[in-house]
């Protein structure tokens, strides 16, 4: 029999799978806790694409190795220009998503900066500063690995959230490893979040700081993140950073 148009079955496109999300809760989500899980962002075979980069420099601009920094174990490479087709078409969408979220942010927290409906004009901005080198990351950890409690500036120009995409899957690829953000409140100790993620999962989060509603008005707390300890495996993550570094 010949297969009609209409009985392939054709797997969603990036941009009606970023339309897909409950962009409401999401955006709860981050008000309360400062982050929010995208779940099935990317299809196992686009994860294992991704992942199959690593090995070939060619894609890159640079290579970390994290214990050479005091980073923590385990090691990641920058992307170069021009990004890998499937990033260069989420990053714009993402941001379009998040944009009004930094943007009310930022005036609940009064700053002033505000920030353009358009990826493009963003990068612009951070270009026009001397940012320009393109900030999007593959990392790859062993067992033994872990990445410190970071903050991902880069310059002037930050962007208030990023997202970071998980390329394997727990319990196949590797056991631990999990997505960890910590919340510096003021006089108060730091609050934890352990974000559990399955392959192809994105989670979006503060890069820096956020505003929390406290009984006498809203108050900036300062975030970082890190992923806890491989016990065993492999592990690849893509971060989606949405400003350039110099």
């Amino acid at each position: 029999m010949r297969a009609t148009a209409r009985s392939i079955d054709r797997p969603p496109t990036i941009d009606s799978r970023v339309n897909a999300i409950d962009w409401a809760q999401v955006t709860s989500d981050l008000d309360a806790q400062g982050c929010a899980v995208l779940k099935g962002l990317l299809s196992p075979e686009e994860c294992d694409a991704l992942a199959a980069l690593y090995p070939d420099d060619a894609n890159f601009r640079s290579r970390i190795v994290m214990g050479r920094h005091g980073f923590g174990r385990g090691e990641y490479k920058y992307f170069a220009y021009p990004l890998p087709d499937l990033i260069a078409e989420l990053r714009p969408l993402l941001y379009a998503r998040l944009c009004g979220v930094a943007n009310r942010w930022n005036e609940t927290m009064g700053i002033d900066i505000r920030y353009p409906d358009k990826h493009a004009a963003f990068l612009k901005r951070c270009h026009d500063a001397g940012q320009t080198r393109p900030t999007p990351l593959l990392l790859q950890y062993g067992e033994g690995d872990y990445n410190c409690l970071h903050q991902d500036l880069y310059g002037e120009h930050v962007f208030p959230l990023q997202v970071a995409i998980l390329l394997s899957e727990p319990g196949r690829d590797f056991e631990g490893g999990e997505f960890v953000l910590t919340e510096r409140r003021p006089r108060m100790q730091s609050r934890p979040e352990v974000v559990p993620l399955k392959q192809g999962d994105a989670v979006a989060f503060a890069v820096h700081h956020r505003p929390v509603q406290g009984t006498r008005g809203p108050y900036r707390v300062n975030l970082r993140h890190g992923v806890s300890r491989i016990r065993s495996g492999h592990r690849h993550t893509v971060g989606v950073i949405f400003h350039d570094a110099k």
